[in-house]
């Protein structure tokens, strides 16, 4: 009797069990795959947000490296200078290559850089009423762009078209076919095309940054085009134009906030040359008194000096690049200062 009643138990329990199997298979169908779901939607949303997260770092270090690139160009943008060349040709009292680089592009979302500079050259004259003979009058504008992404070995390329001249009206040539060097007029119209590389040392308390480059400068006159009158086969149309530049910023203690060091420009020592490579004067091709340009200069700035350095340099000129007198030729000194326009004399 007790076997009969725990057997009609068994029956009773698995009646049970039988009967919550489509319940249980209700669940199954409904309940877990919807957790399945849930949790692929869960994963695919974890995903986008490392994309996201990725693509903002990548953004982020590019216009990181763009920033960098920017204060790397300003390093290498003309500055001005103001004092005297001595042993030239023609005596002069003070002489000035003003060159306020007027930035017109500069942006981390770009690799692109661009500068206005509106470049004036004077010498004033050590003869009776110190005159300005005729300044040179030599704007252009810069674009700078960038081929690689290491701001420690940093490659990158300008093209620039300039204009110059003297802003006189006056006829080019005298009667007798020569310069007029007291009041003939001066033009010529330029492209140049510059490679740099670089390379940037650090060590302790002092960031070294050197600089090279190798140019072509293609004038108009070339094809009879922008050039005053005479300056065909006189007047170098086709030149090879390099320096080398060694910028030093050291740190200082900073004036305001104990134990704080900021990095100033410090020195910098600057080498350049221009070739004059097309048919000049018939002159041959390894008369470099007359094709070469050279001029070494060396720059310093005190601390106290937040925007000026002190300048002493030398060189050669084959060619003068004042306008009318560009037929002397001669070695001089220069002494003077330097403003920051483009030294980028701030603190970092």
């Amino acid at each position: 009797m007790n076997t009969f009643l725990s057997f009609h138990a068994v029956l009773r329990n698995t009646a049970r069990y039988i009967k919550l199997i489509p319940a249980l298979s209700i669940f199954c169908c409904f309940v877990l795959p919807g957790r399945s779901i849930a949790g692929a939607v869960t994963l695919k949303r974890q995903h986008v947000i490392a994309a996201d997260t990725l693509a903002d770092s990548i953004l982020y270090k590019k216009r990181n490296i763009n920033n960098v690139f920017d204060d790397i160009y300003k390093q290498n943008l003309r500055v001005s200078e103001g004092g005297n060349d001595y042993f030239t040709k023609i005596k002069t009292q003070l002489t000035a290559d003003l060159a306020p680089n007027f930035v017109l592009f500069s942006t981390p979302k770009s690799r692109f850089f661009a500068v206005f500079t509106p470049r004036v050259k004077l010498r004033l004259l050590a003869s009776r009423g110190a005159p300005v003979k005729s300044p040179s009058f030599m704007p252009g504008a810069t674009v700078f762009f960038r081929v690689n992404e290491d701001t420690y070995k940093p490659k990158f390329f300008s093209f620039g078209y300039s204009h110059h001249s003297n802003g006189v009206r006056g006829p080019s040539l005298n009667a007798d076919g020569s310069f007029n060097r007291d009041s003939g007029k001066f033009t010529t119209n330029f492209y140049t095309l510059t490679y740099y590389t670089g390379k940037r040392t650090d060590k302790d308390g002092l960031i070294i940054n050197r600089y090279d480059n190798l140019a072509l400068e293609v004038h108009a006159g070339l094809f009879g085009l922008g050039v005053s009158e005479g300056l065909k086969d006189h007047y170098g149309f086709i030149r090879i134009n390099g320096s080398r530049m060694y910028n030093l910023a050291k740190a200082y203690d900073d004036p305001l906030e104990k134990g704080k060091k900021t990095y100033k420009n410090w020195q910098r020592i600057r080498f350049d040359f221009a070739y004059i490579a097309d048919k000049y004067d018939n002159y041959s091709a390894v008369d470099f008194k007359k094709r070469l340009n050279v001029s070494l200069k060396y720059y310093y700035q005190f601390p106290f000096m937040q925007s000026a350095a002190l300048m002493v340099g030398g060189g050669y000129r084959g060619q003068d690049d004042y306008n009318q007198f560009f037929e002397d030729s001669y070695g001089y000194i220069t002494i003077g200062v330097a403003s920051d326009l483009s030294f980028n004399f701030g603190k970092h």
